[in-house]
């Protein structure tokens, strides 16, 4: 449904929600943008939208970023590139996880791309082609380093070999996946090294080698298709260096109460903050159960405006507590709102003080939220 100024909104009806989670779905399109304008000439950019897109809703973030022009994208799931399909008709919809045995047919009616992972997913999609009678087509995935999916090296020496156990496949990319692309670490030149090779004996299709943090390694990286994600959501590509990327979320929780505290009492379960002084205590409908991590207990911060308020105590099921005593009363009263993840504190701040990684805090992203999409009109 659409709001009064025109953004659309979905998930939680609002007068009902305890929180609103905001997806700039423009920021999110310059994301793509930007990520495009650093590849080399020659080379595209795919979006990746596995998980949901990051936690921030597959349809209305696809949709973006088709108008954004994406046109290639990938998803983890068969069952989330048949949600995909829904929204947008003519992508490229590419299926990491490749096409299990008996879900060929399926790939075929809604026009998935599968990764082939293993010389097994080669044999089994060459006879689904040979049933068909046409070659469909496919992406074959060769690992390079990280020791997880693609056709191991004595696979790739197979295939070398024998070229021939490719025959009757319509192979429009070739590709593996740094492991390390986000740090300064010898094991990027390495697997560079090995791509390389890879493109020497199977040059068939686009050569696909680029994460988010992998386009920022430079154009030796680039190739021909880039496969951003995380950093198209606004998480950062280049750990230890300022973020060149827009935020896209920003998570408001609405104030339940205010409690003045005036002598030496604890909070939360477990006591495990005590309070030592005249205080104010702010209690938030939003816990665990929304993905709001319990490690940030005593850890995180949230920001009302521009002033900052802790988190005290654990994070339980439903609720959070923060110590509103340096916020004027005027702007902490029942009603207000709180912001979790906004433009003080973005999603790579929550996660290190969560002890994670940005990925983990966008995918947890809960369902009890409204959520507001922002204008995201090319």
């Amino acid at each position: 449904m659409a709001t009064t100024d025109g953004r659309q909104s979905g998930g939680v009806d609002a007068r009902l929600a305890g929180a609103v989670l905001t997806v700039d779905l423009a920021a999110l399109q310059a994301n793509y943008r930007l990520i495009s304008s650093r590849l080399t000439s020659g080379a595209t950019a795919s979006a990746v939208v596995k998980a949901d897109a990051y936690g921030t809703g597959i349809g209305p973030a696809a949709t973006a970023l088709w108008a954004a022009g994406a046109r290639d994208f990938f998803v983890a799931h068969a069952d989330e590139g048949v949600t995909l399909r829904r929204h947008l008709a003519d992508a490229r919809i590419h299926v990491l996880n490749g096409a299990h045995a008996g879900a060929e047919e399926a790939f075929r009616e809604h026009g998935l791309i599968p990764a082939l992972n293993c010389l097994d997913d080669v044999a089994r999609w060459r006879a689904f082609c040979a049933k068909a009678g046409q070659p469909l087509p496919c992406v074959l995935h060769v690992d390079t380093g990280m020791c997880r999916l693609g056709l191991d090296r004595r696979e790739y020496a197979r295939v070398v070999a024998d070229p021939s156990l490719l025959d009757g496949l319509d192979i429009q990319s070739v590709m593996s996946h740094l492991a390390s692309a986000d740090e300064d670490s010898p094991q990027n030149a390495e697997q560079l090294a090995l791509f390389r090779d890879v493109r020497g004996h199977l040059p068939m299709g686009r050569a696909s080698f680029a994460n988010s943090s992998g386009v920022f390694l430079g154009p030796d990286y680039h190739f021909d298709l880039a496969r951003p994600g995380v950093a198209l959501y606004g998480v950062n590509p280049t750990p230890g260096s300022p973020n060149p990327m827009a935020q896209v979320v920003r998570l408001q929780a609405k104030i339940l109460q205010v409690r003045d505290v005036d002598s030496a009492e604890t909070v939360g379960y477990g006591a495990t903050h005590r309070i030592a002084g005249p205080s104010r205590i702010a209690t938030l409908p939003v816990g665990y159960a929304d993905g709001y991590l319990r490690s940030l207990g005593n850890r995180a911060t949230a920001y009302i405006g521009d002033y900052e308020a802790p988190l005290v105590g654990r994070v339980s099921m439903d609720l959070i507590t923060i110590d509103v005593t340096a916020v004027p009363e005027a702007q902490c009263r029942p009603g207000m709102t709180v912001d979790l993840i906004g433009p003080h504190h973005t999603v790579d701040d929550l996660a290190a003080q969560a002890g994670t990684i940005g990925y983990e805090i966008l995918t947890s992203l809960g369902r009890r939220y409204h959520r507001v999409y922002a204008d995201g009109a090319a």
